[in-house]
């Protein structure tokens, strides 16, 4: 580095992706639910369907719920598992 210069961080290094957790056998089928009204009419509600996840010993069932839609994003992809040769895993929901 040269003499008088400074190095400058906007912040904290983001985290680490998490790791992978492959678990043997496929989740349950989805429960059925009811989708409430959103909480108002205003068009910024997204459902996220409820869906299972993985504790450590067995898979748990997430009841579904409204979020608010963050400004700018085009579509919410739900959160859903896939298989891999190593089992199956979880895909976190997310915008895109």
């Amino acid at each position: 580095m040269l003499a008088g210069c400074v190095a400058h961080r906007a912040g904290p290094p983001p985290p680490p992706p998490p790791a992978v957790v492959y678990i043997p056998r496929p989740p349950p089928a989805e429960m059925v639910e009811a989708m409430p009204p959103p909480p108002d009419p205003r068009p910024i509600w997204v459902w996220q369907k409820g869906h299972w996840r993985w504790d450590g010993r067995e898979y748990v069932w997430h009841p579904g719920h409204w979020f608010e839609r963050p400004p700018h994003v085009a579509e919410w992809v739900p959160p859903h598992w896939e298989q891999h040769a190593n089992g199956w895993f979880l895909i976190e929901g997310h915008w895109r």
